[in-house]
């Protein structure tokens, strides 16, 4: 009796096709950062290490507000001041759901390269372009629901230059600038962020698109 042969398909995987875009963007709103100090840490650090004589031993030290704004600070390796170029990237991708495409899709096809690199952890960087930062003064609530005070650097005018990496084969030129706009005026980088996953946000961060070159 004749068998049948089965048919045999045949995967073939494209390589990537990426480009990249040098995007120059301006702020249309105050930019606020809060970096989780290094005081801070250290502070939880030694705290869990003294373990169950840690409250015995503990002292209250006076606030330092100066030291709290510059500890809200991203340092580059260089000693210019960034934003974490995950925040743009993750923008990006929280716009996606603004016009339909799978933000799964998006977290593989477009990404922010950094300019540097923060001293302390190596979080990748995006230079500020702009004014020096203000110390800004804030009653805050914690998640205890403890009244607190927060001491953050603020930025009245400030810009950046993006270098956006991303896939050709999910999305052309005009797709990455106009999400990247949608992301500036409708989701923002950093504190009071309109779409901030711990508030309405206070309408800080937002940007708008100047300039785009190819690089």
């Amino acid at each position: 009796m004749a068998t049948k042969k089965a048919t045999q398909t045949t995967l073939a995987v494209p390589a990537p096709r990426f480009r990249t875009l040098a995007i120059t963007i301006q702020g249309t709103a105050p930019y606020m950062q809060a970096r989780f100090s290094h005081k801070a840490l250290q502070a939880m650090r030694d705290k869990m290490e003294a373990g169950s004589t840690a409250k015995s031993k503990r002292t209250r030290e006076a606030r330092d507000f100066e030291e709290d704004f510059i500890q809200a600070q991203h340092f580059s390796e260089d000693g210019w001041v960034g934003i974490p170029a995950a925040a743009f990237r993750n923008a990006c991708i929280d716009a996606c759901r603004m016009v339909g495409f799978k933000m799964t899709h998006a977290r593989m096809s477009i990404f922010v390269e950094a300019d540097g690199f923060d001293k302390l952890d190596g979080t990748p960087l995006v230079e500020i372009a702009g004014d020096e930062p203000k110390k800004t003064e804030m009653a805050v609530r914690n998640a205890t629901g403890v009244v607190d005070i927060r001491a953050r650097p603020m930025w009245r005018k400030w810009g950046c230059i993006l270098r956006v990496r991303f896939d050709l084969d999910q999305f052309t030129d005009e797709d990455v600038v106009n999400l990247l706009t949608r992301a500036g005026q409708q989701v923002g980088v950093g504190e009071g962020r309109p779409f901030s996953k711990s508030s309405n946000g206070m309408g800080y961060g937002l940007f708008t698109v100047k300039k785009v070159t190819n690089v």
